[in-house]
């Protein structure tokens, strides 16, 4: 017996180490918004040359990733990007921001029902959070340097940052090149603002029970209505962690890699 809790504990120990690999992959920084600091990681491709310009990937991570650790937004999604086969075919920088405790990307009154469900109602007007207009100040200052490839911007978000995902985009219509958000949501109202300019891949788990799987079903219906170019993936047996999912899918990088404005 003692002999597998030693083995248990070296494995726990191992698994431990490379997470604390993966993490510092991610540099930590700041970006100061007014009196608001918002903590981010950047990931820089290898054999980084600062004198090539690179495309830069913003992602936005859900409500259980909040805090100001500077290190729980990169729970779901970094590894996608840290894979040596993904760094090296598709060589980017990669940028995780980490929204406070009680903060919110979007602008969205989230309300609990008699029977136990969920409404969110998105606001299609109103100044952005704290969160999201510190992120959009981030955005403009990278979007500034030469080392970003302004024509491949992209944005993507999982729950909470899905539904900061369709948010930004309204809000910077013109920056991105290509957006997916994972089981998020918005007001389909916006979506006639930015269909024609940002192709969307949209994912959701048909029987997510914490963010009703209609939000990304009336996003994708108002993008089509609006003629936009959108993919949707909804997976028939996936809860709310349909990101597992979406981070699988063998087409996800390509995809995103392939637009350009």
């Amino acid at each position: 017996m003692r002999k597998y809790i030693c083995i248990a504990t070296l494995l726990l120990y191992v698994s431990s180490f490379i997470r604390a690999q993966e993490v510092t992959e991610y540099k930590k920084a700041s970006f100061k918004s007014g009196d608001f600091i918002l903590p981010y990681r950047i990931l820089y491709p290898v054999d980084y040359d600062t004198e090539r310009s690179y495309p830069l990937v913003l992602f936005l991570h859900g409500a259980g990733e909040r805090g100001s650790d500077n290190e729980k937004q990169l729970v779901h999604g970094s590894k996608l990007f840290l894979n040596a086969e993904n760094r090296m075919k598709y060589p980017a920088i990669v940028v995780f921001p980490q929204c406070p405790k009680e903060g919110f990307w979007s602008n969205v009154d989230i309300r609990s029902g008699s029977d136990g469900t969920r409404e969110f109602d998105f606001s299609p007007k109103g100044n952005p959070t704290a969160s999201m207009q510190a992120v959009l100040s981030l955005l403009d200052s990278l979007s500034e340097l030469a080392i970003v490839d302004k024509d491949r911007v992209y944005v993507g978000g999982l729950s909470m940052g899905g539904m900061g995902t369709f948010e930004i985009v309204r809000r910077k219509p013109r920056l991105f090149a290509a957006a997916f958000p994972i089981c998020g949501g918005g007001n389909p109202r916006d979506a006639k603002g930015y269909a024609r300019k940002v192709p969307f891949w949209v994912f959701h788990g048909a029987k997510d029970d914490v963010v009703p799987p209609e939000l990304s079903k009336n996003m994708v219906e108002a993008l089509k209505t609006n003629k936009g170019d959108v993919k949707f993936t909804l997976y028939p047996e996936a809860n709310h962690n349909s990101w597992d999912a979406a981070f699988a899918e063998p087409d996800l990088l390509p995809w995103i890699f392939s637009n350009k404005k």
